[in-house]
């Protein structure tokens, strides 16, 4: 493993707990459960899940780090000459499902990945970003949620924030339903423009800016009251994060392709979860009020 890729799983580690740390702390009523494994082609992780909290449902924090001499198919559609090659792939996935609707679902993830094939130069690139779902939205909250993810953006150069938001809008979008998943946030892959270091300090500042960006969202929502209209609702919602995660994500293809660990790949998706044929909103109720953030705007 190269030196790089040892700084960034440094990091990883380091950030996973920092996030637990503050998980723990905002839910006060459970704590997580790990989950050490190893690959039997090649490396390992932690896998953390709380349970049965008093602010999230199930909250999903993974690391891992996993090699093989064999690139998945979904690492190279956009590489193919890095087909047959080796690889190292690091990082850092969460997704956070909590009880009350008001309160959003979110993602966030961090990423670093390194390839090699005899007679193709060596690459690496990073990758991540953090995107929020609401069922119930609040302006202030999806405001507060892009300025810092502008904030953080700001000093790497003034095009990067509407890059990385207008990919994330294009990212978390489902065809078949003409919507995105939520009301977006930043995402990033195949960085590796302005050399390493440049690539690495944007890579900690997106991992730890997270907590800035959701846990006031937190704060402020986690005791507003609902009943069993708005849990339903949330149920339904859910079920779009599961099309998602199973349609369109490339990190649950990679995984799976890869020959990843299962439980620990398919963690994001919720606990609970409901279907409903043709379902409709009735006009005008908050219920409604939802589509309107399904579609790309700006916030700031």
């Amino acid at each position: 493993m190269s030196e790089q890729a040892n700084q960034a799983e440094t990091f990883l580690r380091e950030l996973q707990d920092r996030i637990c740390s503050a998980i723990e702390r905002a839910d006060g009523g459970a704590r997580f459960a790990e989950d050490a494994w190893t690959r039997e082609a090649g490396g390992g992780g932690r896998t953390r899940v709380l349970r049965g909290g008093a602010v999230f449902e199930q909250a999903g924090v993974n690391f891992s780090r996993v090699s093989g001499h064999q690139l998945p198919p979904s690492a190279t559609a956009h590489r193919p000459e890095l087909a047959g090659g080796s690889f190292i792939a690091t990082g850092v996935s969460l997704v956070l499902h909590p009880n009350n609707p008001h309160v959003p679902t979110t993602h966030a993830n961090v990423r670093y990945f390194e390839a090699s094939k005899e007679g193709v130069e060596p690459v690496w690139w990073f990758g991540g970003g953090f995107d929020l779902t609401p069922f119930y939205p609040v302006d202030e909250d999806v405001r507060h949620w892009h300025t810092v993810a502008h904030e953080l953006c700001a000093p790497y150069g003034a095009d990067v924030y509407p890059r990385y938001k207008q990919w994330c809008d294009e990212y978390f979008y489902l065809k078949h339903r003409d919507e995105t998943r939520g009301v977006g946030g930043l995402f990033y892959d195949d960085l590796n423009e302005g050399g390493f270091e440049r690539c690495f300090a944007f890579t900690r500042d997106v991992g730890q800016g997270f907590l800035d960006a959701y846990l006031p969202i937190v704060a402020r929502r986690r005791d507003t009251p609902y009943g069993e209209r708005e849990r339903e609702f949330q149920l339904y919602r859910r079920g779009r994060y599961v099309e998602f995660n199973l349609v369109y994500d490339r990190g649950t293809l990679f995984g799976l392709q890869s020959g990843g660990r299962t439980e620990s790949i398919l963690m994001s998706l919720p606990p609970r979860v409901r279907f409903e044929y043709a379902y409709q909103p009735e006009p005008g109720s908050a219920e409604a009020r939802l589509a309107g953030y399904l579609k790309p705007r700006d916030w700031l």
